[in-house]
C-alpha cells in the first residue's frame, strides 16, 4: 500500500482530491455502485487498467475507508469489494461530474471500450419519478432504482422481480442522452425509446 500523496493545502476540495483524485479510483466507484464485486469482474469492466494499478487503488480505497473487501461463503469462496457508506456519499460528485462531462463525450471513437451499465448513471440522471427501470440496449441489459435511496444503484442483468418499466433502445440514442442532446422524454416521443410496463413510471413516461 503506497502513502497517501497530499497536495497538502487547507481546502476541502484538496482533501476530497487526496483521497479519490488519482486516476481509475472514481471509475471502480463507479462499477461498484452495482454493488459487491469480484477483482476479476472488475478487471474485466475496467479496460486499460493495469492489474498493479487496480491492486493498488483497491488497497488505497479501503485503507481510506471508501471500500470493504469480504470473502463469499462456499462454494463462491472468494473475494469481493463494496463500498461502505462513505464511498456510496460518492454518487453524486459521479453525477456531477457526468453531468459536467456531457460536453467532452462526442461520438464514440473506435478504440472507445462501452459496456451497457456504464448507461446506468446518465439514466438516473434523465428519469423522473421512482420505480424499479430495466434497461435492454446493444451492448446487454442492466436494471436500476430510479428515484430511490437504494443501495446498489444499479445491477447488471435483467431485474429478478418484475420491473416497473422496461426500456428498450438503441446506441445511438444511448450517445444522444449520456453528451445531453435529448431527454429520455423527448426519446420516448420520438419513439427512440420503447417503453414498457404497468407501473407508474411507466405510465408516466407513456403519457410525457
Amino acid at each position: 500500500m503506497s502513502p497517501r500523496r497530499s497536495y497538502d493545502q487547507y481546502c476541502s476540495a484538496a482533501r476530497a482530491l487526496d483521497v479519490v483524485g488519482d486516476r481509475w479510483t472514481l471509475l471502480i466507484v463507479r462499477e461498484l455502485l452495482a454493488g459487491a464485486r469480484r477483482y476479476t469482474d472488475l478487471h474485466a469492466d475496467l479496460p486499460g487498467v493495469s492489474t498493479d494499478v487496480l491492486a493498488s487503488r483497491l488497497k488505497d480505497m479501503e485503507r481510506d475507508g471508501l471500500t470493504t473487501r469480504r470473502r463469499l461463503p462456499p462454494p463462491g469462496a472468494a473475494y469481493v469489494y463494496e463500498l461502505t457508506p462513505r464511498g456510496r456519499e460518492l454518487l453524486p460528485v459521479l453525477q456531477a461530474l457526468g453531468a459536467w462531462g456531457q460536453a467532452e463525450l462526442g461520438e464514440r471513437r473506435p478504440t472507445d471500450a462501452v459496456r451497457a451499465h456504464w448507461f446506468a448513471l446518465p439514466l438516473l440522471r434523465g428519469l423522473e419519478g421512482e420505480g424499479l427501470v430495466e434497461v435492454h440496449l446493444e451492448e446487454g441489459v442492466f436494471h436500476l432504482w430510479a428515484g430511490a435511496e437504494e443501495d446498489p444503484v444499479y445491477r447488471e442483468g435483467p431485474a429478478l422481480i418484475e420491473p416497473d418499466v422496461r426500456l428498450v433502445l438503441d446506441a445511438d440514442t444511448c450517445g444522444a442522452l449520456g453528451r445531453g442532446e435529448l431527454s429520455v422524454a423527448d426519446a420516448v416521443r420520438a419513439g427512440r425509446i420503447e417503453v414498457t410496463g404497468d407501473g407508474v413510471l411507466a405510465k408516466a413516461l407513456r403519457d410525457e
